[in-house]
C-alpha cells in the first residue's frame, strides 16, 4: 500500500499491481476534484518506482516554501517567466510542472521543456516519473505541444497527468492515457482523516472540503469566511434583498482589489449548492453557520433564478484565464440577476 495515502483504495491498489507486474502505462490521467490526492498519489507511486521519497516530497505544491515560488513569479513579467519555465525536481529522475502566473496556466515553454527533458536517460535506475499538474489548465497550444511527447514517448519515461475534469482535456489527450478517477472521500474517513492531522474546526473542514483531504488541510478558514461573506452580499443585492449601496461598499473597499477572482467564484459556488440543497429541502449544506440568512435568500429566490446565476458564475469561470477585470465581472453579474 502507498504510505499515508486517504481513500480510493481500489485505484491505489491497481497502481500497486502495476509496479508488482512492472507493467507501467507511459502516460497515466488522474482525474478528480481537487484536493482528493490526485498529486499526491502520483508522488507516491514515483517514489515507490525510483526511490527518493523524502526528496520527492519536497515537490509537494501545498508546502509553504513552494507556494512562495509560485505566489513570487506571479509578479514577474510573462518574457522572464517565459525563459525561465517552473518545475521542481527535488529528485533528478522526478521532475514536476505546475501551473505559473497571475491565471495559473500551463504555458507552452514548460511543454517544451518537458518534450526536451523527457528526452534524458535516468540518473538512477532505468524510469524517470514526470508530473504535470492540473493538465486541465494548458490552453491549446501549450496541450498540442505535449502532445508530441505522448505520441512517441521515450521507453524510459512515465508521465502522469492530473485534471479536475478529463473532458476539458483534447481527446487525444485523453486517447493516449490510461484514464484513472479518483472520488472524494467518504464522511467517516474524512472525520479520521482530520482527526489524524489534529486540525482545528474538524466539522467545518469536513463540510467545506466536501471529501477533499487536501482542501482539508489547505483551507484558510478566516480567509474563507471574508471571500464568503462578500459573495453572500453580492447573492442578497442580486436578489433583491439587499440595496446595490450593500455591494458597492464592498467592491470600492481595499479588501476587494487585493482578491482574485477564482477563489471568489469558488465560494460563490458553495452559497449556490447550499441555496439549491435548501430549497429543495435536503440535507448536506457546507456552511452550516449560515443555514439562517441561506434559508432566507432560498425563499426568497425560485429555481429559474438560481439556474440563471449558476449559469452567469459557469460564464464567469469560463472567462477567469483570460484575465477579465474582476470587479466589472461581478459588478455585471449582480446587475444581470437583479430584479428589474
Amino acid at each position: 500500500m502507498f504510505e499515508d495515502f486517504w481513500g480510493n483504495r481500489a485505484l491505489a491498489d491497481s497502481l500497486e499491481q502495476m509496479l508488482e507486474s512492472g507493467r507501467i502505462p507511459q502516460t497515466i490521467l488522474l482525474a478528480g476534484p481537487e484536493g482528493v490526492g490526485k498529486a499526491t498519489l502520483a508522488r507516491r507511486f514515483a517514489a515507490r518506482l525510483l526511490g527518493g521519497k523524502q526528496s520527492i516530497e519536497k515537490d509537494d505544491l501545498s508546502r509553504a516554501g513552494n507556494l512562495d515560488i509560485v505566489a513570487e513569479r506571479e509578479k514577474w513579467p510573462a518574457e522572464k517567466r517565459n525563459e525561465d519555465p517552473l518545475l521542481f525536481a527535488s529528485y533528478p529522475d522526478f521532475v514536476t510542472f505546475a501551473p505559473d502566473g497571475p491565471l495559473r496556466q500551463i504555458s507552452i515553454p514548460q511543454m517544451r521543456l518537458l518534450k526536451e527533458r523527457a528526452q534524458f536517460r535516468p540518473l538512477k535506475g532505468d524510469r524517470r516519473v514526470f508530473l504535470i499538474d492540473q493538465i486541465d489548465r494548458a490552453g491549446e497550444q501549450a496541450a498540442n505541444s505535449l502532445l508530441k511527447t505522448l505520441e512517441e514517448p521515450p521507453p524510459h519515461l512515465i508521465l502522469f497527468l492530473t485534471a479536475a475534469n478529463p473532458y476539458d482535456l483534447l481527446p487525444t489527450i485523453r486517447s493516449r492515457s490510461v484514464w484513472m478517477h479518483l472520488a472524494p472521500l467518504g464522511e467517516e474517513e474524512m472525520r479520521q482523516f482530520v482527526a489524524s492531522r489534529q486540525l482545528d474546526d474538524l466539522e467545518r473542514r469536513i463540510a467545506l472540503a466536501q471529501g477533499s483531504p487536501g482542501l482539508a488541510v489547505s483551507l484558510d478558514l478566516e480567509t474563507y469566511d471574508r471571500r464568503r461573506a462578500a459573495m453572500l452580499t453580492l447573492l442578497e443585492v442580486a436578489s433583491g434583498s439587499a440595496p446595490f449601496a450593500a455591494w458597492v461598499k464592498y467592491a470600492e473597499s481595499p479588501a476587494s482589489r487585493q482578491e482574485k477572482l477564482e477563489p471568489l467564484l469558488r465560494a460563490l459556488y458553495s452559497l449556490l449548492d447550499d441555496l439549491l440543497l435548501l430549497q429543495q429541502g435536503a440535507s448536506g449544506i457546507r456552511n452550516t453557520d449560515l443555514r439562517q440568512p441561506l434559508a432566507a435568500l432560498a425563499g426568497r429566490v425560485g429555481f429559474p433564478w438560481l439556474r440563471k446565476a449558476v449559469a452567469k458564475v459557469d460564464e464567469l469561470a469560463d472567462l477567469v484565464r483570460r484575465n477579465i477585470q474582476k470587479n466589472i465581472a461581478l459588478d455585471a453579474l449582480v446587475l444581470e440577476l437583479r430584479p428589474g
